[in-house]
């Protein structure tokens, strides 16, 4: 067990304001993995050792030789977090700095290794002293009560926990803060232990967090492979339908494996979002655990699903669709424009990978269209990042990413030229002998020129305007006047036909 030395820290900056108020004289030991922090240090380790230093990882495991308390040491040493962008438990938080505004002492009691533990109460700034397990001993369950018994007397402590193993230190404490506690261990509360402030979480279904993490309403991307039947006027056949909609489930469950793996890659990064702090891994709503254990389950029965029920070829697109993808979540999305080339080509794939489910041949046109337009898209989402970055003050690179704040007017200019573009490639597709064969009035497909022009120029004002989500695609799902812009698209294809 360490014990770190008491020290005079300044006046938390967060505390301005609050009146001081009569605090019992016992000290208040607080616990750290699932109260304080809505996550676990030794997963919090383990995952940015393994991402970050794979090899790492791997020495840390076989240096542990199974004990528990060896590996926390070794990965804590080893792993590199941010204790700032920890999904603290805000409502816990607050009433801390409170309490040490009103001059009680405040201790950190952890089965967490030192050094992280350490971190995040130098970060914190609230706490005299700080328990924690040391590589030899696991402080958790008797054992953290035994040395906190040993400091301060049977029932000469508080104490903020949240889990089963917290009931052994409740039954040794004088009154019992319950943090984020589940309703079993409540019920289990021991008798004699006075109850005192709870800091309730809001529990939300376990379907919903999951659907969240899955990501299920990205799956409207992939109607991209439908793309195909409907330029080949094939979406009535039956037999190319359902091989469509196989391929539609198939790439669903392969991007949302690659959804929680990215999640999981990101997780620090996306605490630092504006947005994407409030996704199930990095708000602490799943443990990242659960996440690497169900990370491979839908990549498995998708590839099993493509190989068995649709056209090998369709399989190996999938495939490569996957490994683009893990290439793009562990190192491309860093390099400057390599990350919008790739995005750009992942979208392009979907088109592809219907060309192969349904047998429908992908022409030359509608690949080079959609280069050029998830090209734009992609800028789109950058340009976006970059916007709220400069609006912040924000100067040095984008964290995970390869752009700077002062890059915003050349990834304007980047995007704008390749979604004109696109606008460029579909009117040379109306000239070409080939659009004669498919329908019947070629030149009345021109009004979709002015109609896609219109589109790109007004995603690119909105995101101009700071109105456009980092996701224009799913923007353009709900936005009333994409809608309109791509009913008006099928009305004019329609009549050409």
């Amino acid at each position: 067990m360490h014990i770190a030395a008491p020290e005079s820290r300044p006046e938390p900056p967060a505390a301005a304001g609050i009146a001081p108020a009569a605090v019992p004289s016992r000290p208040l030991v607080v616990d750290l993995d699932g109260s304080l922090i809505r996550t676990d240090l030794l997963h919090e380790t383990a995952n940015a050792l393994l991402v970050a230093r794979p090899f790492a990882f791997l020495r840390a495991l076989l240096r542990a030789g199974g004990s528990r308390a060896r590996l926390k040491a070794e990965l804590g040493r080893a792993a590199t977090l941010d204790p700032a962008a920890l999904p603290y438990n805000q409502e816990l938080l607050s009433w801390l700095i409170e309490q040490r505004r009103a001059g009680r002492r405040l201790v950190l009691a952890t089965a967490s290794d030192r050094v992280p533990a350490e971190q995040i109460a130098a970060h914190l700034g609230l706490f005299e002293q700080v328990l924690a397990s040391d590589g030899v001993e696991n402080l958790r369950g008797r054992a953290k009560r035994d040395a906190l018994v040993a400091r301060y007397g049977e029932r000469g402590f508080d104490y903020v926990g949240d889990s089963v193993h917290d009931l052994e230190v409740w039954a040794s404490a004088h009154t019992a803060h319950p943090a984020n506690a589940s309703a079993a261990v409540l019920r289990a509360m021991p008798q004699g232990t006075a109850l005192g402030r709870a800091f309730p979480v809001d529990r939300q279904s376990p379907l919903v967090v999951w659907a969240q993490a899955l990501r299920l309403y990205q799956w409207a991307k992939n109607l991209l492979l439908l793309v195909p039947l409907a330029a080949a006027h094939r979406l009535l056949v039956p037999g190319a339908a359902l091989a469509a909609l196989i391929g539609f489930l198939c790439f669903g469950l392969c991007a949302s494996s690659v959804y929680l793996l990215n999640d999981l890659v990101d997780v620090q990064d996306d605490r630092r979002h504006r947005s994407k702090c409030r996704r199930p891994f990095a708000s602490g709503r799943l443990t990242l655990v659960r996440g690497w254990l169900v990370m491979p389950l839908p990549l498995s029965l998708g590839l099993a699903a493509a190989f068995t029920l649709l056209p090998w070829q369709f399989g190996i697109m999938l495939l490569v669709y996957y490994c683009m993808t893990l290439a793009y979540s562990l190192r491309l999305k860093r390099m400057m424009m390599v990350d919008v080339i790739t995005l750009a080509l992942l979208y392009t794939v979907r088109v592809v990978a219907g060309g192969l489910a349904t047998a429908t041949p992908v022409s030359f046109w509608l690949l080079t269209f959609a280069l050029f337009i998830f090209t734009s898209l992609a800028l789109i989402k950058r340009y976006t990042e970059l916007k709220e970055a400069r609006s912040q003050g924000r100067k040095e690179t984008l964290a995970g990413r390869g752009y700077d704040p002062s890059d915003l007017e050349m990834v304007a200019s980047l995007g704008a030229a390749a979604g004109y573009l696109s606008v460029m490639v579909l009117a040379l597709y109306i000239q070409d002998p080939a659009s004669g064969q498919l329908y019947r009035h070629p030149a009345w497909l021109w009004p979709a020129c002015p109609l896609l022009l219109y589109w790109v120029s007004r995603a690119w004002m909105l995101a101009y305007r700071g109105r456009m989500t980092d996701d224009p695609i799913l923007y353009a799902l709900r936005d009333r006047a994409s809608l309109l812009t791509g009913a008006l698209f099928l009305v004019v294809f329609a009549l050409a036909r």
